[in-house]
């Protein structure tokens, strides 16, 4: 009984040095980037750049955060400083131009309403993120609101008909 475990070990490191040499350059398998052997290493996509336009997006359902219509590459947004509250404080926000923090946003999660931002609304690119140009990784079939409305309005006028 003592033989029966080194044997059976024995037996696995061989049939795995064998077995690797066939697989040590099998094709990785496809992900979000195509191609390549397991044993290469690819360079990552580029970096989607800011869009040109910069101006406000249409929002697809209620109560979905703005997008960032601008740059935020080097903003420094940590527990001590936060620089999107530069431009969208409340006292900053009539002199830059820019759209004030949502009055949401100084509540915190009892509803209670604070003075400053809220610890838990102090973070803005948890939930907001900025325009890119950068192409869909995966196909999107999202509808607003009012196509959905829309389309089953038609639908049931043509059943009626």
């Amino acid at each position: 009984m003592k033989w029966l475990f080194p044997l059976c070990l024995s037996m696995a490191l061989l049939a795995g040095a064998a077995g690797a040499d066939e697989t040590r350059d099998a094709p990785a398998p496809d992900g979000l980037r195509l191609g390549g052997t397991i044993s290469q290493t690819q360079s990552a996509a580029p970096i989607a750049g800011e869009p040109r336009d910069s101006g406000r997006e249409v929002r697809s359902y209620p109560e979905q955060p703005p997008v960032i219509p601008h740059a935020i590459r080097d903003y420094q947004v940590d527990m001590r400083v936060n620089q999107c509250l530069n431009c969208h404080s409340r006292e900053q926000a009539v002199s830059a131009g820019a759209p004030m923090v949502s009055i949401t946003h100084f509540m915190d999660r009892h509803k209670q309403v604070l003075a400053a931002v809220s610890p838990d609304r102090y973070f803005c690119t948890q939930c907001h993120v900025p325009k890119t140009d950068a192409t869909p990784l995966v196909p999107n079939r999202f509808k607003s609101v009012e196509e959905v409305i829309n389309e089953a309005l038609r639908e049931r006028q043509e059943a009626g008909q």
